[in-house]
């Protein structure tokens, strides 16, 4: 099985090149899954009904979020009836929508699930533990399928090495999300898990993550106030190829990807 892990699209730059590339790239490449992290598809802060439709028209699959979505509060109830956006399971459990679902493709099932950090992240919305969370959710989900990928969008390095260890032999793949800038970390663990620190970001690379350098340069000398700007230079799709061996559900790859807007791929 060929899954491609699309990191963190960032406002209108990041859908535009996913509108450009993964129609005819899923075909090109024969990818099973598409997953793409959309907290941040509708104009660079959280996401929105009509953004996420847009990734879904556009060849995604399954849609993780983060702590971004917040940015939208009055789009919450309305993008996670969309049963392909889910959200941090170690959310409360009467926070709207669900933490993982389960895809059926061609006779084999595989669960995606999505998770939040706690360190450095922000106190609303209030979260368990992922590792207490996960560690339930995982042992249920293997009794239905092998084939177990999971987005951990959280802020520190050690946290998701942690998880990777915690993790290890018992799910397919763990991918991180949230800080913007792929890794060069990517290996496949001992027990068989495809991991990397974080895949990445779709959207404008002449940026501070996505943003316009000066409000974000004015805001850390002071200057509170400053809002955000979106960028538009430089659009760039970060990613991981990660091929999976269906009996077992055991990683056999995992590649980094980046395609610029320009390219010929």
């Amino acid at each position: 099985m060929k899954i491609l892990f699309i990191g963190d699209v960032v406002g209108k730059p990041g859908l535009r090149i996913l509108s450009k590339f993964v129609p005819d790239y899923k075909k090109e490449n024969k990818y099973d899954l598409i997953c793409v992290n959309g907290e941040n598809a509708a104009g660079g802060f959280g996401i929105t009904k009509k953004s996420a439709s847009k990734l879904k028209k556009y060849g995604c699959d399954i849609i993780t979020t983060g702590n971004h979505i917040f940015d939208r509060k009055e789009e919450l109830e309305e993008v996670f009836k969309l049963d392909y956006v889910i959200r941090p399971l170690n959310y409360k459990e009467s926070f709207p929508g669900k933490g993982f679902t389960i895809i059926e493709i061609e006779d084999k099932k595989v669960a995606v699930v999505n998770i939040q950090g706690q360190t450095f992240m922000p106190r609303e919305p209030k979260t368990t533990s992922p590792f207490e969370t996960v560690k339930n959710c995982v042992e249920k989900l293997l009794k239905i399928t092998s084939i177990i990928i999971i987005d951990m969008h959280a802020e520190t390095t050690a946290e998701k090495i942690a998880m990777r260890y915690f993790l290890d032999g018992r799910i397919s793949a763990l991918i991180g999300t949230h800080t913007h800038v792929q890794t060069a970390d990517e290996i496949i663990s001992p027990g068989g898990t495809a991991y990397i620190t974080d895949v990445g970001m779709t959207g404008a690379f002449d940026s501070v993550i996505g943003m316009q350098a000066k409000p974000i340069i004015k805001k850390f000398m002071g200057d509170k106030e400053q809002p955000f700007k979106l960028a538009k230079k430089d659009i760039r799709m970060n990613a991981v190829e990660i091929e999976i061996a269906e009996g077992t559900g055991k990683a056999k790859s995992i590649r980094r990807i980046e395609i610029g807007e320009n390219s010929k791929r």
